[in-house]
């Protein structure tokens, strides 16, 4: 399926959710940093897409469709991101030089504020309150997941991570859904506070985390030789 094929299906699917009652569908294109490491010609091409794909948008092609495209500063404003394609730069230029509480979120670009503790255990707790709704045992769940334990476990993988809040939310949610709620749920004798010990195992983390993990001894550490 080309380019071409693809958003005609694209129309077809918006056309169908509308005549089935619903309002629109929310596309996400994640991570498209990436596109900084390919090919200089597969780069072009996708940035063109891109830009096609916005003006599509604007001309009212697509209604009903809400496009959200993710990437770090280096994307939109370094050399080998956006600003490779001046078209595409120039429809996403935000002017972010203002004070960060008078962003504007009708712009083409929000800027994501950083994970600090107080988020991070509002994430944990939004996660929690979805389990539980879900949960057969919805009652004894939220009383054993109590807003203390996931304020715990965030203090506990961020210091092992370092102190560095910014990227414990992965392993944070990771550890909360699989080491905590889903036992809980599954043993009503399970007890978070007397048989739970919170572990780190370094083929689950990602390189940058196990860099910010203390070592526990000197067969731990790397050495490049």
């Amino acid at each position: 399926m080309d380019h071409v094929a693809a958003l005609s299906f694209l129309q077809g699917l918006l056309t169908v959710l509308r005549d089935s009652g619903h309002p629109g569908l929310l596309v996400v294109i994640d991570e498209v940093e990436t596109l900084q490491r390919v090919r200089a010609d597969v780069r072009e091409k996708s940035l063109n897409a891109l830009r096609q794909l916005i003006d599509e948008i604007d001309a009212g092609r697509f209604p009903g469709l809400f496009l959200v495209i993710t990437g770090t500063p280096a994307f939109f404003d370094g050399p080998q991101g956006l600003q490779k394609l001046p078209p595409l730069a120039q429809r996403l230029q935000t002017d972010f030089d203002t004070d960060m509480r008078f962003d504007n979120p009708r712009a083409p670009q929000i800027r994501l504020r950083a994970f600090d503790r107080p988020s991070l255990v509002e994430v944990g707790m939004k996660v929690r309150d979805i389990f539980v709704n879900g949960s057969k045992d919805a009652e004894g769940v939220a009383r054993r997941a109590n807003d203390a334990l996931l304020e715990s476990l965030a203090d506990a993988v961020t210091g092992q991570l370092g102190g560095k809040i910014g990227i414990t939310p992965r392993i944070y949610l990771k550890k909360l859904v699989a080491d905590l709620l889903d036992r809980i749920e599954l043993h009503p004798d399970f007890d978070p506070a007397k048989d739970y010990r919170l572990t780190m195992r370094s083929e689950e983390l990602t390189l940058e985390e196990r860099n910010l993990t203390a070592a526990s001894s000197v067969e731990d550490i790397s050495l490049d030789v």
